[in-house]
């Protein structure tokens, strides 16, 4: 007889930005119970979850091109408001559901489910996570996504501290669990390509002046006029307009538009990992770029000539041995990474990254075959804990104190109608028109 078909287990992913749904996406494929993606693969198997995307509406939600450059298939997406997400999360049955959100939204989400399931028997495993590498508001964020029933953290480095801040306030830190970053992958880097790239992986936010962006951009673009052989690439997360995880006020695509540079240096989109494929030298401020590259041995660069800052995010990278600035680039400079730090960061370069999210899978298992089913959520922060700060925490996403809908609070049962599409894209259009022109005025202005 057929070997029978296993089940699919049914993941819902939540995520506000191009960022978050990538990483959320491809985090849920990587812990779903049974075997490992890689495994999948190498042995034929069709199996996978049954992916349900949700897209918080917000100033940073994706665009369909931004979702296209993600390339992460699901089987279900659509765009919620964080009221009409509860009401799906309360008719409908899950194995595993995906918080990829910033803090204050999984703290809120937390509480809502909590409130919503409160009747139910049984309820989803809840996963949280970072995105990328974890510089700043360390207390803050974790503190923020503490209840769910796994806190996923890319390194060792990461659980040491996550576990640290949680037991330094009496928390519950047995969720904390150990993974790597779900998109690092692809072939290792073989040697020089033809023609030679560079390339300088952009923020949005980092750095955040015009003066510093400025700074930058010339010096990528004086390296191609020394390096006429090379191509320099400048990679952008998105084009003006659009939104990602951060802000950008001052978008690269504007800046340069001030410059004359010459033909071997070019704008790029699309997929980091196709990029890196052709990439000789990555050269970033701190973008977790930087640990994709890593991952494949491709010489990286972590910039400090705008200085060593926590500002700036670079500090995480002491003692990675990629810290370099642009002067020593040009003479022709190539960093050795530190190969205990690298081993520490969750980069897995030395082949075990297939493994990387075994213990994920094995503990979803386990809470799923769990008698009686999983106990409530019981987050960090409560009207106890926290009576001054989760209360406004809750209120941007509409929910009164105990979790529940605040009176009025926006849901959508239907696709809106031709005009109120129309005045949503008005509204966002005006929000970033404020972000990116008329916000960096009024600082100017106020500078004088």
């Amino acid at each position: 007889m057929p070997a029978s078909t296993p089940k699919r287990p049914r993941i819902a992913v939540l995520a506000d930005s191009d960022t978050r749904w990538k990483w959320g996406a491809l985090t849920a494929h990587r812990i779903a119970p049974g075997p490992s993606m890689e495994t999948a693969a190498r042995e034929g198997a069709q199996v996978g979850p049954v992916l349900d995307g949700f897209l918080l509406r917000g100033r940073a939600t994706p665009t369909p091109r931004q979702l296209q450059e993600v390339g992460v298939r699901a089987d279900s997406l659509r765009e919620v408001t964080a009221v009409e997400f509860l009401r799906v999360m309360a008719e409908e049955s899950y194995d595993v559901l995906v918080l990829s959100l910033v803090g204050g939204g999984v703290q809120a989400m937390l509480h809502g489910l909590k409130r919503v399931w409160e009747d139910r028997t049984s309820r989803p495993v809840v996963v949280t996570g970072y995105v990328g590498v974890v510089y700043e508001k360390l207390a803050d964020g974790l503190l923020l996504r503490h209840g769910a029933d796994l806190v996923l953290a890319n390194s060792r480095q990461d659980a040491d501290r996550f576990r640290a801040v949680y037991e330094g306030v009496g928390a519950d830190a047995s969720a904390v669990t150990e993974v790597a970053l779900p998109f690092l992958g692809g072939a290792p880097y073989e040697g020089e390509n033809t023609p030679y790239t560079v390339v300088f992986a952009a923020q949005p936010s980092v750095p955040e002046s015009r003066k510093d962006r400025t700074y930058l951009l010339n010096r990528l673009v004086e390296h191609a006029r020394k390096h006429p052989e090379r191509e320099v690439l400048l990679k952008l997360r998105s084009k003006p307009g659009e939104h990602t995880t951060h802000i950008e006020e001052l978008p690269y695509q504007k800046l340069v538009q001030c410059l004359d540079p010459p033909a071997n240096f070019r704008l790029v989109y699309g997929n980091m990992g196709e990029v890196l494929d052709r990439t000789d030298l990555l050269v970033t401020v701190s973008s977790t770029a930087a640990l994709e590259s890593l991952h494949r041995r491709v010489p990286t660069v972590v910039l400090t000539d705008l200085g060593i800052r926590e500002s700036l995010g670079n500090h995480h990278f002491i003692g990675s041995g990629c810290l370099a600035s642009w002067d020593q680039l040009d003479a022709g400079h190539r960093p050795v990474p530190d190969e205990e730090w690298v081993a520490r960061q969750g980069v897995a370069a030395d082949g075990s990254y297939e493994s990387a999210f075994d213990a994920a899978r094995e503990r979803i298992a386990k809470l799923l075959d769990r008698p009686g089913g999983l106990p409530p959520l019981t987050p960090y922060y409560t009207p106890v804990t926290a009576p001054g700060y989760l209360p406004g925490i809750l209120a941007r996403h509409h929910l009164g104190p105990d979790g529940t809908p605040l009176p009025g609070a926006p849901a959508a049962d239907k696709e809106p109608g031709p005009v109120r599409q129309i005045v949503r894209r008005a509204a966002r259009g005006a929000y970033r028109h404020g972000v990116q022109r008329v916000a960096p005025v009024i600082r100017r202005m106020g500078e004088l």
